[in-house]
């Protein structure tokens, strides 16, 4: 990287993170779920971008294939589904070599060399063999959805002919953006699972992680307090110059002058509007920005009309706008 290239903040992903920053509750359900009788073979866990589902479904495939007899005094006494990152099975996950779990995700085009828009639904049907096999160590067979949203009419109805039909000792961890719009066939198939968008402090601890930063540092406290409990678009905001950009943006909107707020909201509602009217894009990212529309407009009519500080509004913006980007 170039000295004038601006530096991203390349958080380890969900595969390789061992501490789950919130959500204790969440892990609570699935270790009481699986600490009892019956553990349900199917698990959507939904909730906002950026706050921690991938990393908390890893988690929880972690341990079932690291401790995969329910019954064992150690799964039975335990508080948490942490497993040290040294275990034979936390490595290979991490290596993406542990043969007892499938993760269907967006891969690469080889022909574009850029990131599909939709999980292709030959590998989806790849869950008939992965599930018809015996597990290699004789436990648990685990497949990870990440995530649903992303995956087509024909790879969703693919994965519901598994949700329909499960297999002994399988499980699918489904992750989702928003329950809502999983197929209510898929959805009624799983036990749900929401999970809230972070405390502003857990986002913090989060970034600071990912980061190598401190937590009680400024520039990640002003970002966590704008990500709407979100890490990803927390790091979006401390990417490079983006925080200097966004301050100094907030500072040239300071005051009651309503012009130069004004130019700002109408730059942003232009950015979107092209995207908008472009249409040739993803259901997901089209809801995505019309959603950022609606947050910005509402942040900006409250601004003007109670007079409220304008720097949390552009962190607030550019944040909506990472977040509806990636779709």
């Amino acid at each position: 990287m170039s000295a004038d290239e601006p530096e991203r903040i390349e958080p380890a992903p969900p595969r390789e993170t061992a501490v789950l920053f919130g959500h204790a509750y969440a892990e609570q359900a699935l270790l009481a779920a699986y600490q009892g009788a019956r553990f349900p073979h199917a698990w959507l866990i939904a909730g906002p971008a950026g706050i921690g589902k991938a990393t908390l479904a890893y988690r929880m495939a972690r341990f079932m294939l690291a401790l995969p007899d329910p019954r064992a005094p150690q799964v039975q006494s335990a508080k948490s589904l942490h497993v040290d990152s040294d275990h034979p099975v936390a490595r290979r996950i991490a290596a993406q070599a542990q043969g007892d779990l499938l993760v269907l995700e967006r891969t690469i085009n080889e022909k574009t060399g850029k990131l599909r828009q939709d999980i292709q639904v030959d590998d989806v049907r790849r869950t008939v063999a992965f599930f018809g096999s015996t597990a290699g160590e004789g436990g648990w067979r685990i497949a990870i959805v990440d995530a649903v949203d992303d995956l087509n009419p024909s790879g969703a109805n693919a994965l519901l002919k598994i949700l329909e039909e499960p297999p002994r000792r399988a499980v699918l961890l489904l992750v989702s953006r928003s329950a809502a719009r999983v197929l209510p066939t898929m959805r009624s198939r799983c036990r749900v699972l929401a999970l809230r968008p972070l405390a502003a402090a857990d986002v913090a601890r989060a970034v600071a992680a990912a980061s190598g930063g401190r937590s009680d540092a400024p520039d990640i406290v002003g970002a966590s307090a704008a990500a709407d409990g979100s890490v990803g678009r927390a790091l979006a905001l401390l990417e490079g110059d983006a925080l200097e950009l966004r301050h100094a943006l907030g500072d040239q909107l300071y005051g009651v002058d309503p012009a130069p707020l004004a130019t700002f909201v109408d730059t942003v509602n232009a950015w979107l509007s092209a995207r908008l009217a472009a249409g040739a894009q993803a259901p997901a990212r089209l809801a995505g920005l019309a959603e950022a529309w609606e947050k910005v407009n509402a942040a900006a009519r409250d601004v003007e009309e109670y007079n409220l500080e304008r720097k949390p509004l552009v962190f607030n913006v550019f944040g909506w706008l990472a977040e509806a980007s990636r779709g």
